[in-house]
């Protein structure tokens, strides 16, 4: 069979280069999960590659592939936490979305895992700056577009005056059950609380 040279010639197909990286999601989930239980067992400190790939079931070389040192590697989980944030309760009244939020809220910060792992990382940000703008990114963006979203719906219920401090507000709703889930470590919530401070919670924003 002959061709014409003038004819435009089929480009041949481009072949992946041999041993190109291909990052498979499950193994990347592993790791992930993998720090949460390792930083919830040993701590920041004590916290190593080769143990979170042990846990993971993987090579430290997988570990690597994806993060460049355990820092990196914590960072970026921490940072993941503020994309993730909380649902967005919508109740129909101030007091009841600021209820549905600290049940959730203190469902989470009193897992067993998230228990051990906050303090560790606060007395890790410490001592360093990186950690410490990681970890305040996460905890206070993690929360501050729900709060935004619960002072928002209650100024359009009229629940509310328009034009209320966001960040007086954020500090208002956040401050208390963090004190004492994760400060103070309370062991036990006392009976009604959540209910006590979503009530008080509402008292103090409608006196902004």
């Amino acid at each position: 069979m002959t061709t014409n040279a003038d004819e435009p010639q089929p480009r041949p197909r481009r072949r992946a280069p041999a041993g190109a990286a291909v990052l498979r999601e499950d193994v990347t989930e592993a790791i992930r999960a993998a720090v949460f239980e390792e930083l919830a067992a040993v701590g920041y400190a004590r916290m190593s590659i080769e143990g979170i790939a042990r846990r993971a079931g993987v090579g430290k070389t997988a570990v690597y592939r994806r993060w460049r040192s355990k820092l990196h590697l914590v960072l970026d989980l921490v940072s993941a936490i503020a994309v993730q944030g909380l649902p967005a309760p919508d109740t129909g009244s101030l007091e009841g979305d600021l209820r549905l939020l600290y049940e959730v809220t203190s469902r989470a910060l009193r897992h067993p895992v998230a228990s051990q792992i906050l303090p560790d990382l606060q007395a890790e940000a410490a001592r360093n700056p990186d950690i410490a703008e990681a970890l305040r990114k996460a905890l206070r963006e993690g929360q501050d577009g729900v709060a935004k979203g619960i002072v928002a719906a209650a100024e359009t219920r009229g629940d509310l005056r328009p034009g209320t401090d966001h960040a007086l507000a954020l500090d208002l709703i956040s401050g208390p059950l963090y004190w004492r889930s994760v400060v103070i470590r309370s062991p036990k919530l006392p009976k009604g609380y959540l209910g006590a401070l979503a009530r008080a919670t509402a008292a103090a924003l409608k006196a902004l």
